[in-house]
């Protein structure tokens, strides 16, 4: 140490957030040999697990149970139901969450070799990375993976008002008798409607006109029409003016309205905090919204990003997708430097332990910095887990039409198709298929219902290999299923 200033420690590689794509990169890493260092301020294994993917999932399960057994009526006799939320926060709690105890994940990744360093980690320089008093230098590099946090719009008085975001929704014990969902997006939708279901009074205030305002506007009617029928009271194109709070209950202003209620979701968006990494210590701005990155997740020289930091979807799929080629990067990157340094008489830090002991490095997929697998978004799916779901993946007729695509549009109900009509109650849905005449492919879907997320896999899967139209027409769709509707979507096109 000289003048107070640390001397770093030289790793191979230093992973800053282990959310999902950071814990996914730190660990292969650490497994197949590399001296990893992983720095986690919070919970190893990020938003996911704890507040999103995983007890969100549990709680629309739970709140989907109810919906089917008030359906018997209209199929198979009578049924009464008794909403109950304590078995659902204690499933969350238990079994998702630990109550919030990342021990687990951190023992995981300790365990195939990695090293967990807690706190903030910030960049130092080219390769280095600063966490309180320690300095890391890493040979091959860093990979920043801090995700985003809530982003809170700047409305008049909402900061002095103990509001909710997505983490106080899904920690909550005893449900209010009212809520207000600012935000009319996946996250708000998927939650209004698990509270609707389990007797909360929900009102959704959105400042775009339609609620899913990504989506298709076909997407946006299905899901609006579904929460109204939950008793979900929906307002859009009101802009927010003003929160206030009498330590009792929510007031919500905008538009010449007035919203009240017990409690208020805020869910209007995430953004990355770049102005805490550091960025300027490698000649980065820190002042865009995402940090971007090229098509083998590079910020600059020896700097890769994943998951939410860099603005291609805040989904834990693309976090890992993500991850893959990071991974596959670093690992070519180390051979090459493992083959130099041997080359030279010199040994490698990484030593024997590269090779076998990874199944990328085997399988030839990062054998070359050539060979390493570059991003690609083009069939990116996504999937808003309201009932009914809502699956969607590369482009929407609108964006299609923006880029001057010749455009082909098939449409079909999922009500009129058979299994639509043998499901009877809660048969909402469609497919919606987007087509480049020109190229005679898709370039964009969406598929809405009772699996709809599910049928979206077919669809995905014609999209990312770009599947003839006419190879897709000549396929046999099994009877009576719900993706069977794509094939009428598929003639619509004509």
């Amino acid at each position: 140490m000289l003048f107070g200033v640390a001397e770093p420690e030289l790793v191979d590689v230093v992973v800053v957030g282990l959310g999902v794509g950071g814990e996914e990169v730190a660990e292969r890493l650490a497994e197949a040999g590399l001296n990893v260092v992983g720095v986690e301020r919070d919970l190893v294994g990020g938003e996911c697990p704890y507040w999103g993917c995983i007890p969100s999932k549990m709680m629309i399960r739970a709140a989907n149970a109810l919906a089917e057994a008030r359906r018997v009526d209209g199929l198979a006799g009578t049924a009464q139901v008794q909403p109950d939320w304590a078995p659902v926060a204690k499933r969350i709690r238990e079994e998702a969450t630990d109550t919030w105890d990342d021990t687990v994940a951190a023992e995981r990744f300790v365990g195939k070799g990695g090293r967990l360093v807690r706190g903030s980690g910030r960049l130092d320089g080219p390769r280095r990375v600063r966490v309180g008093d320690q300095v890391f230098e890493a040979r091959h590099g860093v990979v920043l993976g801090t995700g985003t946090r809530p982003s809170v719009p700047p409305i008049d008085g909402l900061a002095d008002t103990p509001y909710w975001t997505n983490h106080q929704a899904i920690e909550v014990e005893e449900l209010p008798e009212s809520l207000l969902v600012l935000g009319g997006g996946a996250i708000g939708l998927e939650l209004a409607q698990v509270f609707a279901r389990f007797g909360v009074r929900v009102t959704v205030v959105e400042a775009l006109d339609r609620v899913l305002a990504i989506e298709e506007p076909e997407a946006s009617e299905v899901a609006a029409a579904a929460l109204r029928a939950d008793g979900v009271e929906i307002h859009t194109g009101v802009r927010a003016e003003r929160v206030e709070h009498d330590g009792t209950r929510f007031t919500l202003r905008g538009g010449g309205a007035e919203f009240t209620a017990d409690r208020l979701l805020v869910v209007t968006g995430r953004k990355a905090h770049l102005a805490e990494l550091g960025l300027d210590t490698i000649g980065l701005d820190a002042s865009q919204r995402y940090l971007p990155v090229d098509d083998r997740l590079h910020v600059t020289d020896h700097v890769w990003a994943v998951g939410d930091i860099t603005g291609e979807g805040a989904f834990t799929h693309i976090a890992m997708y993500q991850a893959g080629i990071v991974i596959a990067d670093i690992l070519a990157r180390a051979r090459q430097a493992k083959a130099g340094a041997d080359a030279s008489g010199t040994s490698s830090v990484v030593g024997g332990a590269m090779g076998a002991s990874s199944s990328l490095a085997a399988s030839g997929s990062s054998g070359s910095a050539g060979t390493v697998p570059r991003a690609d978004y083009r069939a990116l799916p996504r999937v808003t887990f309201t009932d009914p779901e809502i699956g969607a993946v590369g482009l929407t007729e609108q964006q299609a039409r923006e880029r001057g695509i010749n455009v082909q549009v098939g449409f079909t109900k999922l009500a009129s198709s058979t299994r639509g009509w043998i499901h009877r109650v809660g048969d909402d849905g469609f497919i919606k298929l987007v087509a480049d005449a020109d190229q005679g492919v898709l370039i964009g879907a969406t598929s809405a219902g009772p699996a709809g997320g599910e049928v979206l896999s077919a669809l995905v899967v014609a999209v990312h290999a770009a599947v003839p139209l006419s190879q897709l027409r000549h396929m046999i769709y099994a009877y009576p299923t719900f993706h069977r509707a794509i094939e009428t979507a598929l003639r619509d096109l004509s």
